[in-house]
């Protein structure tokens, strides 16, 4: 079960973060609100499902940072250290697609410059990040099934003959 909501949660991870990539109309710091809120029901349900443990939630991380982006301020150099110290799970290349998309929706917000979108690339270009853009989410985590030891000894197992099972040799 904790290995299917992982799988789950991956997937609502990818296809959100790939739209929040792709639309224009979303890159909004009240769409970061939204997605901040329905990440942490996620979250809640997790925990009262008893789930915590079983890796989904860290599988929403990406998104969780890209909400947080979305409300971050983004106008001084600290404001550039701060969103690369936090965005530690979006590529570089993510995070300059999410500031150039952004798009305010009322008065009180301003578009990203230029300026601060380079101070975020001058900041991050040591990084090692993968060149793809969008997540894959036909990405599928392997299956572990747990190694349950049989309280039935070998010796004890009696092979009818049936079975045409002759090369087998008990040792």
């Amino acid at each position: 079960i904790q290995q299917v909501f992982k799988q789950l949660f991956y997937m609502i991870n990818a296809v959100a973060l790939n739209n929040l990539l792709l639309r224009k109309d979303v890159c909004s710091w009240s769409t970061g609100m939204q997605l901040r809120f329905n990440i942490s029901q996620l979250e809640e349900w997790l925990r009262g499902k008893n789930l915590q443990q079983s890796g989904a939630a860290q599988t929403l991380e990406p998104l969780i940072q890209a909400a947080q982006l979305l409300q971050l301020k983004k106008k001084t150099s600290e404001d550039a250290e701060a969103i690369c110290s936090l965005c530690t799970s979006l590529t570089t290349q993510q995070i300059v697609k999410i500031l150039n998309l952004y798009t305010p929706v009322n008065e009180f917000e301003e578009r990203v410059t230029v300026a601060f979108i380079r101070n975020i690339q001058k900041h991050l270009q040591e990084r090692n990040d993968p060149p793809q853009l969008l997540l894959d989410f036909k990405h599928t985590f392997p299956v572990l099934f747990p190694f349950n030891p049989s309280a039935i000894t070998m010796d004890s197992i009696h092979l009818p003959a049936s079975l045409n099972l002759d090369f087998l040799n008990k040792v």
